[in-house]
């Protein structure tokens, strides 16, 4: 084996940037190929048979939420990998399996051959939080938000994007042409991670913990000897039920106020409200986090995101549902980075793709949980339900996360601040 080349500190600074660029752009087309198609997931649902409206609306959810079974249960074990071994490796076969299942999704003929391909899918999705993994650990803890905000960024621009641009796809195209064209800029990214990226064991800290290796065992023990963290974490679980119960069945609820005329471009138009003001904020989020302490901004978004969710009840025009859809993304625009630059200062750098894959395993188990619920919930008791629902949990959130943090960070901070002052 041939010893590790170390690279002068310009020449591994110009790639770590370049690593940035690139992964952003490669995340914009990922989010965007993958959102293009969820506008009118249940459309394409509804065109393969001759179905009830409440046989499209949990089916709806079960195929959007199936991807994420999967991806529960192989999250941590791709962070683990990727700690080990590389990250660039695994985001090359992650996108290339978004894109051969995407591909394939064009020429399913049932509800059973699109819901088998969501759960391929799910293997190997992944792909932007093992981007998140990698531009993390080539990232000093003070300025952890605002790079991942800057990265995330590309993801949001693709998710505004991609659901206009998938909206007018399949009205012109029909839906199953449309997941055949997505595939092919999945398939970019794959080539661009291949060739533009270079991973990097480059030190950015001066703590031994940071370079040590961990077993799983230790990994958890350490999560679960950090109560804020832990929180963080399981919070993720709460905030992705609110935010996906609405997503696979928002193509309906659209048409239910606003009517069938470009229905698949005016569902593209609501998701990608969201995203705009996702975008707009993302960055500046993360920086108020670096600055201010992402658990308060974190606190803040919750509830911010908690009360903007509930009018959605009420809404009787697209428009509303627009301007609410902004809002909302505003507010949780800065929940993914404040919570990734969180576990960043909390986490050691050699476990950031483990801690990080647990993590996008609760995300993921929200993903299941929230689709299901909004589907039900829509099935049963009407659409207004679903945001009434989101709203609680939004703000059920935000006052779990601020006990804990006042508890065991401020609380703690504040006494010994006090007991030094007195000596």
């Amino acid at each position: 084996m041939f010893g590790k080349k170390v690279l002068p500190i310009t020449d591994q600074q110009s790639i770590v940037k370049r690593n940035l660029a690139i992964m952003w752009f490669a995340n914009f087309f990922i989010a965007g190929s993958i959102t293009m198609v969820l506008p009118f997931i249940s459309l394409y649902i509804d065109s393969l048979g001759n179905y009830s409206d409440s046989y499209v609306q949990n089916w709806s959810g079960w195929i959007f939420a199936i991807t994420f079974v999967t991806a529960l249960i192989f999250s941590p074990i791709w962070g683990r990998i990727g700690d080990k071994y590389g990250r660039k490796k695994i985001l090359i076969i992650s996108a290339l399996g978004i894109g051969i299942s995407v591909f394939l999704m064009g020429f399913a003929t049932t509800v059973w051959q699109l819901f088998l391909l969501r759960l391929f899918m799910g293997v190997v999705t992944g792909f932007i939080p093992m981007s998140q993994a990698m531009i993390s650990t080539q990232t000093p803890k003070k300025i952890a938000g605002k790079v991942l905000g800057t990265l995330q960024t590309g993801s949001i621009t693709g998710t505004l994007m991609g659901p206009l641009l998938g909206g007018a796809l399949a009205d012109a195209f029909g839906y199953a042409n449309t997941f055949k064209w997505v595939s092919i800029t999945i398939f970019f990214s794959a080539i661009l991670v291949a060739f533009g990226v270079k991973e990097l064991s480059k030190k950015i800290s001066t703590d031994e913990k940071d370079y040590v290796t961990y077993s799983s065992k230790e990994v958890i023990k350490h999560i679960l000897n950090k109560p804020v963290l832990l929180v963080v974490m399981l919070i993720s679980v709460l905030v992705q039920v609110a935010h996906f119960s609405i997503q696979p069945i928002l193509s309906l609820f659209v048409a239910e106020i606003h009517g069938p005329v470009s229905i698949a471009f005016f569902s593209g138009m609501a998701f990608s409200a969201a995203g705009l003001g996702n975008l707009l904020m993302t960055r500046k989020w993360g920086s108020l986090g670096d600055k201010l302490g992402h658990i308060k901004i974190l606190i803040i978004l919750l509830f911010m995101a908690g009360i903007v969710y509930f009018p959605g009840a009420f809404v009787t025009n697209i428009w509303q549902l627009v301007i609410l859809r902004f809002l909302l993304g505003v507010s949780i625009g800065g929940i993914i980075p404040v919570r990734i630059a969180y576990i960043r200062q909390e986490a050691p750098l050699s476990m950031q793709g483990e801690v990080l894959g647990y993590n996008t395993s609760l995300r993921f188990l929200g993903n299941i949980i929230g689709p299901a619920l909004g589907g039900a919930l829509a099935g049963f008791f009407g659409f207004s339900a679903v945001f009434v629902v989101t709203s609680g949990l939004l703000i059920l959130s935000g006052f779990i996360m601020l006990i804990t943090w006042y508890k065991h960070e401020y609380a703690g901070k504040h006494s010994r601040s006090l007991s030094t002052n007195r000596g």
